[in-house]
């Protein structure tokens, strides 16, 4: 069975995989990776709820990540989130999601399920990524949901020639206010493609990641707090269904129940180790 490793990984060193965590992985077929935000840190990209540091710490929420806010300031919320966007497209994988798209290459059914709204996981590799709280590579109509394509690079606003879709723009280092282009199929607002506050998530996506983890060997629960429902739930119906689960985390986290464990350091330095170990078994 899995045993707990509790001892913080330096940076940069080797992370020892405990003999008794290989011995478990050599049954392991299903695997469900759930990430979080600790995932992108390691890239550069701002958490929203770090104490000191998250955006939420900076920034109102209830301006920027709710319908309402937007309705109230669409310039602001558009011109946040594209510099957002465009800061993510500037940023690289890091060796954690290099390492779970390694997964993929030799175990015959992995699942990755993350709450982050990047694309750094299939910059990484990763071919089928379920993004629980949406993408900021994939902004929509506000009202009739037609998606809206972007350059990946720049920022994009309302154009002043009515003919075209969007003209783009360079960003200030802090951000601009932006007016967000129209939806040619209804001229309705583009909205960044995130889910907000008080907002279902995607069409099927919980229903599927619970589902994956219902029926998984092992759930590996990457750098993320658990703290925010509904996605906080797949980890517990894998725990639930009788999976083990393993929590990569830099701080030691407080587990009850039977078959939960945790290695505790930067998802970059922990992920290679294992996955490097995985292959050997």
């Amino acid at each position: 069975m899995l045993t707990p490793m509790t001892t913080p990984a330096a940076p940069h060193s080797p992370f020892a995989v405990a003999p008794e965590v290989l011995q478990a992985l050599r049954g392991v077929r299903r695997v469900v990776v759930f990430t979080g935000a600790g995932v992108s840190a390691e890239s550069g990209i701002p958490t929203f709820r770090d104490a000191l540091t998250g955006l939420w710490s900076r920034f109102d929420p209830m301006a920027l990540a709710t319908v309402d806010g937007f309705w109230a300031d669409p310039d602001l919320v558009w011109g946040w989130y594209e510099h957002r966007r465009v800061a993510v497209h500037h940023a690289l994988p890091n060796p954690a999601h290099r390492a779970i798209a390694r997964l993929a290459r030799y175990l015959p059914d992995v699942t990755l399920v993350t709450q982050n709204v990047d694309d750094l996981h299939e910059r990484a590799g990763s071919p089928h990524v379920l993004h629980l709280h949406g993408s900021l590579h994939h902004p929509r109509c506000l009202e009739c949901d037609t998606p809206f394509p972007v350059p990946p690079d720049q920022a994009v606003t309302r154009p002043a020639d009515p003919d075209r879709l969007y003209e783009t723009v360079d960003l200030l280092p802090d951000g601009r206010r932006l007016p967000p282009p129209l939806c040619p199929a209804c001229g309705g607002l583009i909205r960044p493609g995130v889910v907000w506050f008080g907002e279902a998530l995607p069409p099927g996506a919980l229903e599927t990641a619970l589902d994956a983890a219902g029926h998984c060997d092992l759930l590996l629960s990457v750098g993320t707090s658990g703290v925010v429902e509904p996605a906080a739930g797949i980890p517990r119906e894998a725990a639930r269904a009788g999976a083990g689960v393993l929590h990569v985390n830099p701080q030691v986290l407080h587990l009850t129940g039977v078959r939960q464990w945790q290695a505790n350091g930067p998802a970059g330095v922990v992920l290679p180790a294992l996955v490097d170990a995985w292959e050997r078994v």
